[in-house]
């Protein structure tokens, strides 16, 4: 019998093709796809996980990680990278980067430094103008991006050379070292609860991040970072200015940055030229590790103080399990390679 001769074979025929498609298309997710739309939608999320197994690991291989003394030298020893690492995943999310942000902090702490004790300055006025002198700092950088429309990786390499530089001159290779009790070193002042001894800088550095966390995810300027970091040019068309969305990013990072050169004045007791000699490169990988993007709109403040406590953990709990401080270094490299598969996985995978 022909299709004309039989007109209810054709009808059946002809409804099953959009009955297929509509269950092709509601077919449940695969767990892949569900794990890649959790971690999407909570970017923190991943690294949090590597930090909760690391403690874990690390304390069952020496249990004085967990005590109380030993968690209180780690946060001291994030408070410096972590600050800076705020003011770097700013700049990240916009999808570019910072390679001059340590030698920055490294000048402008010198400069508090000096102030006060070469010229007698107030201590808050000091510390004032280091900060203007950060801030200035990051402003020449974000200009060069703007107007210039030079990449951020090549404008912070040149301006690294030039703050390094500027700072060596500055400094005439002397280590400043502050009375005891001055208004500087106050960040390095411990606060203990029982046998937790955390400093003041630690608590800045909490401070920072909720104070940024807040900004990104709260207000207007935020939500303008992430779109001009996800898409520049839609973002320009969508009526955002996208040249001050990015200069501010720069000009906020340096007030980050002011806040871990006044931790570090008060860790070193002053100011040395020689300091923060990796904290470029820390900061980037505390952020990476951390699960924001290199390729900018995504991530989240608080994962790259997760990455710094991740790098801090590693080496203190490799050092205490008796390794090769050679496998530290080895450890932090496979963690952020490991963090751009994870992140280069989410972007291509479709939920």
């Amino acid at each position: 019998m022909s299709i004309e001769q039989n007109p209810l074979t054709f009808a059946n025929g002809a409804d099953s093709a959009p009955a297929a498609a509509d269950e092709l298309l509601n077919r449940p997710p695969t767990p892949g796809q569900r794990v890649h739309s959790v971690l999407h939608r909570q970017p923190a999320l991943s690294p949090a996980i590597v930090l909760i197994l690391a403690c874990v690991a690390f304390g069952l291989l020496n249990s004085r990680f967990y005590r109380l003394e030993n968690l209180s030298l780690v946060a001291q020893q994030v408070a410096v990278v972590g600050s800076l690492a705020a003011g770097q995943t700013l700049v990240i999310l916009t999808a570019g980067i910072d390679l001059s942000i340590g030698a920055v902090m490294v000048l402008s702490s010198l400069v508090m430094s000096k102030l006060v004790f070469d010229q007698g300055v107030p201590g808050v006025f000091a510390l004032l103008i280091g900060a203007a002198i950060a801030i200035l700092a990051q402003a020449v950088n974000g200009l060069l991006v703007t107007r210039i429309k030079l990449p951020p990786f090549i404008v912070t390499l040149g301006t690294l050379s030039i703050f390094t530089a500027a700072t060596l001159i500055y400094a005439k290779g002397q280590t400043i070292t502050l009375q005891p009790g001055a208004f500087l070193l106050w960040s390095g002042n411990v606060v203990s609860i029982g046998s937790l001894h955390l400093t003041n800088g630690v608590l800045m550095m909490i401070g920072l991040y909720l104070v940024l966390g807040f900004a990104l995810r709260y207000t207007a300027w935020g939500r303008h970072l992430y779109a001009v970091g996800d898409d520049a040019e839609a973002s320009r068309l969508a009526g955002i200015s996208v040249n001050r969305v990015l200069l501010s990013a720069y000009m906020v990072a340096g007030i980050a940055i002011a806040v871990a050169a006044w931790i570090l004045v008060g860790r070193v007791g002053g100011g040395d030229p020689n300091s923060g000699l990796n904290a470029n490169l820390e900061s980037i990988t505390a952020v990476v590790i951390g699960g924001t993007s290199l390729f900018g709109g995504r991530g989240v403040v608080l994962g790259s103080l997760i990455g710094a406590f991740i790098v801090q953990v590693f080496d203190n709990g490799l050092a205490l399990a008796g390794f090769d401080p050679n496998y530290q270094v080895l450890a932090v490299g496979v963690l952020v390679i490991a963090a751009v598969s994870v992140d280069q996985w989410i972007r291509s995978v479709k939920a």
